[in-house]
């Protein structure tokens, strides 16, 4: 067997254990998982939304530890009318101070 075919074998197999992994995968929990987090971290507002910062969001040590991709589950949570924010996608340093609002729990 050459170098090329162990490698193409072994990424084969690589391959099938991430799938495998993320066949697991539920971006439902996910959103709850933040949603959650969300509400035990913001300020609630009067009108029922919680508002916080993505920084506190981000630096969230509990949710750090149930998320695979917080980025990826806030575009999830905005595309279900969870949250909303400016921007297309919002990533540390350039968006810590970007507000997040709550809509629906």
């Amino acid at each position: 067997m050459c170098i090329r075919d162990r490698v193409s074998t072994q990424s084969t197999g690589l391959g099938k254990f991430f799938a495998k992994a993320m066949s697991n995968y539920d971006p439902d929990h996910d959103v709850k998982l933040l949603v959650a987090a969300i509400k035990r971290i913001a300020e609630p507002l009067p009108d029922g939304t919680y508002k916080t910062t993505f920084i506190k969001i981000f630096k969230d040590e509990i949710l750090e530890q149930q998320l695979e991709s917080l980025v990826g589950t806030m575009k999830a949570a905005r595309n279900k009318g969870f949250i909303d924010f400016k921007g297309q996608m919002l990533l540390q340093g350039a968006h810590d101070n970007v507000e997040v609002t709550l809509l629906k729990s």
